[in-house]
């Protein structure tokens, strides 16, 4: 039998739900606009006709942007960029994490305090720079000229990651790993076939962030790739966003779709993975972050 709620209660869930709506509201809005605004026609979107369902529906937006052999391009770019820079930083973070889970690891203490420096203070952008710069020469003496790979790789320490996935690791029963071991196991395998399938759903949220993280990349993509074929999708709608408000560039426009239709339909484009890819990692995300964000 249910309890019947106080009124205090009562009010605050209200209240709660009612917040909860708005705000999920709010986050929904602008994904709507921008679907509305890829499929409208040139006068409503132009004119700020467009407030949230399209006018004057049109598809040519996504047909040009679809015809577009650079946008594929990109795509496949931003493609690699998170599939290899997810998997390489999920690899650096979880062995990071194991050694300093480990209480019999030398100088464990200094080690933990410098990943947890580089969250307070950092060395800055022109620093940072710099060092990727060195990294690039390093890299072309080796015979890799793809940019992207400095990307992925330079760029595969998160050390806000390694800490949730330490103190996944540290919750692990020590009993469980002591009796791997006592059965004969490798450090590898107590690693492989202990912590890592019991902190899944840390790993599954780390990995999101990571995937994320790379999805998005922006800044340092622009900086760090020189070569125009290797951009990824991000950097390929600044571009685009940058040509189509070049008052030359887009003399004697004429179409039926407006410029801004095409940048809404790339910016849906860009959105559509990571929102089919959420719904089967969001179970995990709140057991994941508790567990790996609360040290016991």
């Amino acid at each position: 039998m249910k309890r019947k709620l106080e009124a205090s209660e009562l009010i605050f869930k209200i209240i709660s739900y009612t917040l909860l709506t708005v705000f999920a509201l709010c986050c929904l809005y602008p994904f709507v606009y921008a679907v509305s605004a890829a499929i409208s026609g040139q006068h409503a979107v132009d004119y700020s006709e467009i407030i949230l369902f399209p006018k004057d529906i049109q598809f040519e937006a996504f047909s040009v942007m679809f015809n577009d052999n650079m946008f594929w391009n990109a795509y496949s770019n931003t493609l690699f960029l998170t599939v290899y820079g997810t998997v390489w930083s999920l690899f650096v973070a979880i062995l990071g994490a194991y050694a300093l889970s480990k209480k019999r690891l030398l100088f464990r203490r200094v080690f933990n305090f410098f990943l947890v420096f580089t969250m307070w203070f950092s060395a800055g952008i022109v620093p940072q720079y710099l060092n990727y710069l060195d990294t690039k020469e390093v890299f072309n003496a080796m015979g890799i000229m793809d940019d992207k790979w400095l990307v992925v790789i330079a760029m595969g320490m998160a050390a806000m990651n390694i800490i949730l996935l330490r103190n996944a690791f540290e919750g692990v029963p020590s009993d469980i790993e002591e009796a791997a071991i006592v059965d004969g196991a490798t450090e590898f395998q107590v690693l492989s076939q202990v912590y890592i399938p019991m902190s899944k759903s840390t790993i599954a949220t780390v990995a999101l962030f990571f995937a994320i993280s790379r999805w998005n990349g922006y800044f340092w993509a622009r900086q760090m790739i020189s070569n125009s074929n290797e951009h990824p999708l991000q950097v390929f709608i600044r571009l685009k966003l940058e040509e189509f408000t070049d008052p030359e560039a887009m003399a004697g426009w004429n179409e039926i779709y407006s410029s801004d239709s095409v940048i809404y339909a790339l910016i849906v484009c860009s959105i559509v993975p990571i929102l089919i890819i959420y719904p089967f990692i969001q179970k995990y995300f709140a057991k994941g972050a508790n567990v790996g964000g609360v040290k016991e």
